[in-house]
């Protein structure tokens, strides 16, 4: 039998029942004990059975599965190509020819994969199988990198010399631009790709487990969420996963954002700001405002203007620290200009002031105790349900213990 370049042989040593490997080019001489189990064959002359079988067409797929093919042929690996081997032999390091054992046959690494990458053709062995490839390696692009999770124990060599020991179920990042060459030990979860964060926009993160965070080196505990606002490309680490891009609220002078605490902490202004607790954040606070992990947006405020011809009631105001004064009145007189506080609301809406001339007046009455100060500077103490007038001309703002009864 004639092996051609890069074609092997498995021979079959029936007296010792062992099977050894006759690698080309060469003439081999078959003993009458022995037997080729892999080798080259000859390949059916397709035209030359067009010619001489009318049949052909009619029989085509049934010799498609009949046809045998050249077998034997060495694995070729092209540059930047990988396969992977099943049951690899083992290769002494010092001859690098394959190790025998006692009985002449060759050591296997039973239910173990190899990669292999560019090199001369090679034959396979009794026991190998060529499971995968040759396929091309894996470029990783920049601004991405591969998730990578250890199937088994296994120790990597960086590119700066060190060994790096990894447990089963360990995961990592492989960023590019680089080429991944495969390993048996270590799976491709996905690909993982940098997200762009533009100006007045943020990236919004969960830990998928307890991990220090990429961007500002703190311990995150599984579960938390947090905002990456350094615009570029933000490549998550490996524990990190990435929730949505957000953009920033804009803030103008007519325009204010009513927020929500969904929990206590301190929020970018470096205030405390307790589980519950509503607020406006203003044009004086920032122009745009992104809402922290634990901020709710309930809705936008718009600005009340007053002239200086007109008056507002606001029930429940809110005090200096904040707080809503419930059950309160507050008027505010125009000219001006303010937001309504969370809990704070308007009663009767904006109203115009009263205006009075010669030959009218304004029936008042009490609603609770009220100090009335009179023109020439006295003050006269009204108890609830007193009834007094005013009489022109004057432009009378009702305070919030009155109630004008009529006008006259």
């Amino acid at each position: 039998m004639r092996i051609p370049p890069y074609h092997f042989l498995h021979v079959l040593d029936q007296n010792l029942n062992v099977t050894r490997v006759e690698i080309g080019p060469k003439t081999f001489v078959r003993q009458d004990h022995e037997k080729v189990l892999l080798g080259p064959s000859k390949v059916w002359n397709i035209r030359a059975r067009w010619s001489t079988s009318i049949c052909f067409y009619a029989h085509w797929p049934r010799l498609l599965h009949t046809i045998p093919l050249a077998t034997g042929q060495m694995v070729v690996v092209p540059p930047k190509h990988y396969c992977i081997i099943e049951n690899p032999v083992i290769i002494d390091p010092e001859t690098r020819q394959p190790v025998l054992d006692e009985y002449q046959q060759y050591k296997l690494r039973h239910a173990d994969q190899e990669v292999r990458l560019t090199q001369d053709p090679f034959p396979l062995y009794p026991g190998e199988a060529l499971v995968h490839g040759p396929a091309p390696l894996q470029v990783v692009k920049a601004n991405t990198a591969l998730r990578l999770r250890a199937q088994r124990d296994v120790v990597q060599m960086q590119t700066n010399g060190t060994e790096v020991r990894r447990v089963a179920g360990d995961e990592w990042l492989f960023p590019g631009p680089a080429t991944y060459i495969p390993d048996v030990s270590v799976e491709v979860v996905e690909t993982v790709t940098a997200t762009i964060i533009g100006p007045n926009q943020a990236l919004r993160l969960r830990a998928r487990m307890d991990c220090i965070s990429k961007g500002d080196k703190k311990a995150r505990v599984a579960g938390e969420e947090w905002h990456v606002t350094q615009p570029g490309a933000y490549l998550p680490g490996v524990y990190e996963e990435v929730l949505r891009l957000e953009n920033a609220h804009v803030l103008t002078e007519k325009k204010a954002l009513h927020l929500k605490a969904l929990r206590t902490f301190d929020d970018v202004y470096g205030k405390r700001r307790r589980n519950g607790e509503e607020w406006l954040v203003t044009i004086k606070d920032s122009e745009t405002h992104i809402p922290h992990v634990y901020e709710h947006v309930v809705g936008t405020v718009d600005l009340i203007t007053l002239t200086n011809r007109q008056y507002c009631v606001v029930a429940n105001p809110v005090n200096e620290d904040g707080v809503p004064q419930l059950g309160q009145l507050k008027l505010i007189k125009g000219e001006k200009s303010f937001f309504l506080q969370p809990g704070e609301s308007l009663r009767d809406g904006i109203q115009d002031v009263y205006v009075l001339g010669e030959e009218e007046s304004l029936v008042l009455r009490a609603v609770e105790e009220y100090e009335d100060v009179q023109p020439n500077g006295t003050v006269v103490r009204r108890k609830p349900g007193d009834r007094w007038t005013i009489q022109g001309p004057c432009e009378f703002f009702p305070a919030v213990q009155l109630e004008v009864v009529a006008r006259r």
